[in-house]
């Protein structure tokens, strides 16, 4: 007690100061309009910054339930896309939707290990079979397409990305109907290459490529990339076409893994052609 004695003796005349200060303030910013005006506008200014701030805060922490969120809203979106379906008679398309069956249903998930360094490169995700991930499906992002599952545990898959050697994906010229094989050089992650197209035909750069979607694993029309450089192969009355990819492999991070609901009917019939020594037999 005697030491708050001691230190309001001591600064008395500055306590007293600062008292007087603050009720001439007070009544200044409250009976006189523009410097009222000034404190709030102040007040606001700085309570705005901070709340600014607290927000762009949350907002990182928010970020990975957020893109989570738009994921399945963007499946139930495809879900709905015509390249989903398949067309079981000709006719008009009816409300209740009657003459098309859905054929390909879509699985979100995220990109936790990745290669690109190497001449065969894979992604992991953090879907498996207890998601319904199995060995051979498709793998897609919001940019182009991604790869194929090469095996699955129950929690986790490991697909095998475009960026490896004799991948093999059987996609077109958007406009013009060409199509051809795509693969990978090793070199560039950013560029691929389409074989099997013949040099008489005309092409431009800068035209689109997609997936042709005859294998099943991929829906018709997924963009690849678009043509990049033509040359013609050195003995063949081919094109080397150069593509470059449409996704970034280096920064890929949210994928859809894409399940065909036909694929066993589809490879069931194709399995059933006769080969050349059957035909031969005949």
């Amino acid at each position: 007690m005697r030491n708050l004695i001691a230190f309001f003796r001591r600064f008395r005349v500055f306590l007293v100061f600062a008292l007087l200060q603050v009720i001439a303030l007070s009544t200044y910013f409250s009976f006189l309009q523009y410097p009222r005006a000034q404190y709030l506008t102040s007040a606001s200014n700085v309570s705005g910054a901070i709340l600014k701030a607290r927000f762009d805060l949350t907002k990182h922490f928010n970020l990975s339930k957020n893109n989570e969120n738009l994921q399945r809203e963007n499946v139930a979106l495809r879900n709905r896309l015509p390249m989903s379906y398949i067309q079981l008679q000709n006719g008009l398309v009816k409300i209740n939707d009657t003459l098309f069956n859905q054929q390909y249903e879509y699985i979100p998930a995220t990109v936790i290990n990745s290669t690109l360094t190497k001449r065969n490169n894979y992604f992991t995700l953090n879907v498996g079979y207890a998601q319904g991930v199995k060995r051979g499906m498709g793998v897609f992002s919001e940019k182009g397409i991604v790869g194929r599952v090469h095996n699955s545990s129950k929690h986790f898959a490991v697909v095998k990305s475009v960026l490896t050697e004799n991948i093999n994906i059987d996609v077109m010229v958007e406009k013009l109907g060409l199509f051809g094989l795509m693969k990978w050089d090793g070199r560039d992650p950013r560029f691929g290459n389409i074989t099997g197209i013949s040099n008489d035909l005309k092409l431009k750069k800068w035209l689109k490529v997609v997936t042709r979607g005859g294998s099943g694993i991929f829906p018709r029309g997924l963009t690849v990339g678009y043509i990049a450089k033509l040359k013609p192969v050195e003995g063949k009355p081919l094109w080397d076409v150069i593509i470059r990819y449409s996704e970034d492999y280096r920064t890929l991070q949210r994928v859809y893994v894409i399940k065909n609901l036909l694929s066993e009917e589809q490879q069931k019939l194709e399995l059933a052609v006769p080969s050349d020594n059957d035909q031969q037999e005949e």
